[in-house]
């Protein structure tokens, strides 16, 4: 065996048990892609709804939920852009928080009309972050991506049963 092929051999067996080994970019479905993109702007989305909450919010409970939206989605965010390198897809890194539909209407609101309108939009966000996120779990065509989707569903199902309960609570108050 020459020196090149010596090397070659060594590199190989270094990617291998890194784990970089074998052609995963590229191979992504279009919908495997838009999935990851989609994911991205929400986690983003929902970690600065969450530092909203944790600034704007009457009730502390509330405050609290903020700051484990800030936690998890950036912790998620970073799991996803790791997933992104690796798979060469190109994800957002960052949204404008200016002129989105849902982070705007938040901006006005302090106290108690905070809490009520940032409760019921993170009941809708969460359900429908659970149904995209379920779809690619169960159909997505890269097996990365699909166990990315599935391990987040439980932290996103904790999420929604949360909002549920603030949104019950606020209704009371």
């Amino acid at each position: 065996m020459n020196r090149k092929m010596f090397l070659a051999a060594i590199a190989g067996f270094c990617l291998t048990s890194l784990g970089l080994a074998g052609d995963t970019k590229g191979n992504l479905s279009s919908v495997d892609k838009q999935f990851m993109k989609m994911a991205a702007v929400a986690d983003m989305k929902e970690a600065h709804i969450g530092e909203m909450a944790e600034n704007q919010a009457a009730a502390q409970d509330v405050k609290d939920f903020g700051a484990t939206l800030v936690k998890d989605h950036t912790e998620a965010y970073q799991e996803l852009s790791a997933l992104a390198a690796k798979t060469g897809v190109e994800i957002p890194k960052g949204i404008n928080a200016a002129k989105d539909s849902e982070v705007v209407p938040l901006e006005a609101l302090k106290g108690k009309r905070f809490d009520r309108k940032f409760t019921l939009d993170e009941v809708q966000a969460h359900s429908q972050a659970i149904a995209a996120f379920k779809r690619e779990a169960d159909h997505g065509q890269n097996a990365d991506v699909r166990g990315y989707a599935s391990k987040m569903l439980p932290t996103l199902q904790e999420h929604l049963r949360r909002a549920e309960d603030l949104e019950k609570n606020s209704k009371h108050s």
